[in-house]
């Protein structure tokens, strides 16, 4: 199967398959709101972005429960999350732990996305050191540590609702 085959190759997590043949046009990324690096993670995407399109939202809020309940095979993962939707709102494809943040990388821009040379290391080895990186994350940051939106980005920061 094509997908099957491409999410294989790319290494991307069983769950990044696409759920609709429409093509994504928006972008949100999911964060552990009580994770210190999580939230330094989003305020350096917040720093460093291009093109200031990408939307946020926390795990643990409406959005967050909303998108994974659409990607029910990512419940326990403990990782940023990327969602693309498209034109209708409608999650259609999800990337997580490695992936998710290559995808961010990409995003980002400029010298950022030189880091898609991350996808040629096998899925297994680039997991294996974000998860190392997530469960020593405590020690590394802190505990928690709030993100603080600048004014300018309030209307990115979902939590109700996907509008």
């Amino acid at each position: 199967e094509p997908i099957a085959l491409t999410s294989a190759v790319m290494g991307v997590h069983p769950a990044c398959v696409e759920r609709s043949a429409a093509r994504p046009i928006a972008s949100v990324l999911l964060y552990d709101g009580s994770c210190a690096l999580c939230n330094r993670s989003v305020q350096f995407v917040l720093a460093w972005e291009t093109r200031h399109s990408l939307r946020f939202a926390s795990l643990e809020g409406a959005v967050g429960r909303r998108c994974l309940q659409q990607f029910p095979e990512l419940d326990t993962v403990d990782s940023l999350i990327w969602i693309d939707e498209d034109s209708e709102g409608r999650s259609v494809k999800a990337l997580a732990r490695s992936a998710a943040a290559i995808r961010i990388a990409r995003y980002m821009g400029g010298a950022w996305t030189l880091l898609s040379i991350c996808w040629l290391v096998p899925k297994p080895l680039r997991d294996w050191v974000y998860d190392l990186i997530a469960k020593h994350r405590h020690n590394l940051i802190g505990q928690k540590q709030c993100v603080v939106f600048p004014p300018e980005v309030k209307h990115r920061i979902i939590d109700g609702s996907m509008d």
